[in-house]
C-alpha cells in the first residue's frame, strides 16, 4: 500500500506565486496526497487566492495562523498533517510532476532523507549545482535544499523545525535528522524549480554567517565533534585543521553545554536546560586566555570545585568544560542543578513589607556567619549572588570563582564582607544581630562597623540606601 504523502506550503505575501506552486503540485503522478497550506499571517491577498484554490481541489487545505515564521509555520502544518512522509514546498517554488512518485521509490527502512536536483528561476536560472552529499560537509555547510522529503516520526523525535531566529532553519533540521542515524538519498533528476527574488531570504541570511555557526555551534556541537574534531569556526573550510590545535577538557556528565533559554546575559550567559543552569563564561583576552590557559585555574574549573566544597550552600555542581587553543583558555562552561532558591537578595532591598522579610534577613546573617565560620570568603558577595526560598528556610550563594578559601578571617574581613549588600540600617541591623549570636558577638558594634563600611563605590554614588 503506498504511503500518504502530506505536501506542506509555508505561505507569506505570496499571492502573486501561490497558485502556480499549487498547480505543480496538484500535477503531481502521485497519490495518495495531501496539501497543507499555512498561511503565516499575511498582509496581502495570499489568504485568499488559496482558499479560493482549494474550493475547487478537495486535496487542498488552507489554514492560518499569526505571523511566527517560516519554522512555526512548518511545524503547524505538519502537526494537522495525515501523511507518514512530510515534503515541504515554499510558495514561490514549484515541482516537477514525477519527484513524489520517484522519492516514494527510493524509500527504504535506513533512507532518512530523499531529496533530488533543482534549477533555479525568476531573478536567475540555471542549475542549483549542490556538491555531493557527506557528514563533514553537511556540518560545514547546507547541501540539502528545503524541498525534500522525511517522515513525520522523525520530525516528531527531533522536535520539528526550530523556531528561534536561526535564519538556516532547514541545515539545522537536515543536521538533526542526520544525528539519527540513517543514509541522504539525492535523485539523479530535476524535481524542485526554485525561484530567486531580489532580496530573497537566502540573500538576506548571507550578511548572518556569524549568527548561523553560533546556531550550529550551539544546537549540534556532537554532530561538529564527530565530523569535524570541534566547533564550526567562522572561517568555515578550515575547521577541521583548526580544531586539530583545540583542547577540551571536561569534568561530569552533562553535554549540552550552549542549548537551551537563555535566562541572564551580560558579559556571562547564563542558560537553563533540564533543570540545569549553564554558566558561560565571557571569552577572555589574549593574555587573561594565557594566564588562564597555563597559569591559573579558569573560573570555570573553580566554579566547580568550590560548589564541591561547598555542598549544601550553593546549588549542586554538574560539570565543567574548558577549552584551549594553542594553550590558550579561549572558553569555559560552568554548569550546576538549579536551585530551589528562587529569589535574590536585590528583591528585598526596598520593600520593607516583604513576606518574610526579617526572618530572610536574620537567615542571610546566619547564613554569612557560617561561610565565615568555614574562613570562606566570597569576594563578590553582594544581592545578586545570594538567592533565598520563599520563607528563607534556605539560603545559598551563587558566582562561585570569586570565592576565597581562607586558614582564618580577622573581624575586619568578616565585617566588611557585608558592605556589598546595599539596604537599609534596620535590615543591616537584622542581620548583624543574626550574625553576631553565631559568631558570639556584640551584635550592636558589628552592625555600627557594618553600617559605617559601605562599599565606596555606592557611597560614592550616593545609593547606599541607608
Amino acid at each position: 500500500m503506498k504511503p500518504l504523502v502530506s505536501v506542506i506550503v509555508p505561505m507569506y505575501n505570496a499571492a502573486p506565486f501561490i497558485v502556480e506552486a499549487l498547480e505543480s503540485i496538484m500535477a503531481s503522478t502521485y497519490r495518495p496526497l495531501e496539501v497543507i497550506v499555512m498561511d503565516d499571517g499575511s498582509m496581502d491577498d495570499s489568504l485568499r487566492v488559496a482558499q479560493a484554490f482549494a474550493t475547487n481541489h478537495p486535496e487542498v487545505r488552507v489554514l492560518s495562523q499569526p505571523n511566527a515564521g517560516v519554522s512555526a509555520a512548518r511545524n503547524n502544518a505538519i502537526r494537522v498533517a495525515k501523511g507518514e512522509w512530510i515534503l515541504p514546498v515554499d510558495a514561490d517554488d514549484r515541482i516537477s510532476p514525477t519527484y513524489i512518485e520517484h522519492a516514494v521509490v527510493a524509500i527504504c527502512d535506513d533512507v532518512r532523507i530523499i531529496s533530488c536536483r533543482a534549477e533555479y528561476f525568476g531573478a536567475r536560472q540555471g542549475e542549483w549545482r549542490l556538491p555531493e552529499f557527506s557528514h563533514e560537509l553537511l556540518a560545514r555547510k547546507n547541501m540539502i535544499h528545503a524541498c525534500s522529503l522525511f517522515r513525520e516520526a522523525d520530525w516528531q523525535r527531533v522536535g520539528g523545525f526550530c523556531e528561534q531566529e536561526i535564519y538556516r532553519e532547514d541545515w539545522d533540521f537536515w543536521l538533526s535528522l542526520m544525528e539519527l542515524g540513517g543514509r541522504y538519498v539525492r535523485l539523479d533528476e530535476v524535481g524542485l524549480y526554485y525561484r530567486i527574488q531580489e532580496g530573497s531570504r537566502r540573500t538576506k541570511a548571507k550578511v548572518q554567517k556569524r549568527l548561523i555557526v553560533d546556531a550550529v555551534n550551539r544546537r549540534h556541537p556532537a554532530y561538529m565533534q564527530q565530523y569535524l574534531g570541534g566547533p564550526l569556526h567562522y572561517h568555515r573550510s578550515w575547521s577541521k585543521f583548526l580544531n586539530r590545535f583545540r583542547c577540551v577538557r571536561q569534568v561530569g556528565e552533562f553535554t549540552r553545554w550552549t542549548d537551551g533559554d537563555i535566562i541572564f546575559q551580560r558579559r556571562n550567559t547564563l542558560r537553563l536546560t533540564e533543570g540545569v543552569v549553564v554558566k558561560q563564561f565571557a571569552v577572555p583576552n589574549l593574555l587573561r586566555g594565557i594566564w588562564y590557559g597555563m597559569f591559573a585555574k579558569s573560573k570555570a574549573r573553580r566554579s566547580y570545585e568550590y560548589a564541591q566544597r561547598l555542598s549544601g550552600l550553593t546549588p549542586a555542581p554538574v560539570a565543567y568544560r574548558e577549552v584551549r587553543v594553542c594553550g590558550v583558555l579561549r572558553e569555559s562552561w560552568y554548569a550546576c542543578r538549579q536551585s530551589e532558591c528562587v529569589h535574590t537578595f536585590n528583591e528585598l532591598i526596598g520593600v520593607k513589607d516583604y513576606p518574610h522579610r526579617e526572618d530572610i534577613l536574620a537567615a542571610i546573617g546566619r547564613f554569612t556567619a557560617q561561610l565565615h565560620m568555614q574562613a570562606v570568603l566570597h569576594q563578590d558577595y553582594s544581592g545578586g549572588n545570594i538567592l533565598f526560598s520563599d520563607d528563607g528556610s534556605r539560603i545559598e550563594v551563587i558566582d562561585l570563582n570569586r570565592l576565597c578559601f581562607c586558614r582564618q578571617l580577622t573581624r575586619r574581613q568578616r565585617l566588611r564582607n557585608f558592605e556589598r549588600l546595599n539596604i537599609d540600617r534596620e535590615a543591616l541591623r537584622t542581620m548583624a544581630a543574626a550574625y553576631a549570636e553565631v559568631m558570639a558577638e556584640d551584635a550592636v558594634a558589628d552592625a555600627e562597623y557594618i553600617i559605617a563600611h559601605r562599599w565606596r563605590k555606592h557611597v560614592k554614588k550616593g545609593i547606599t540606601n541607608l
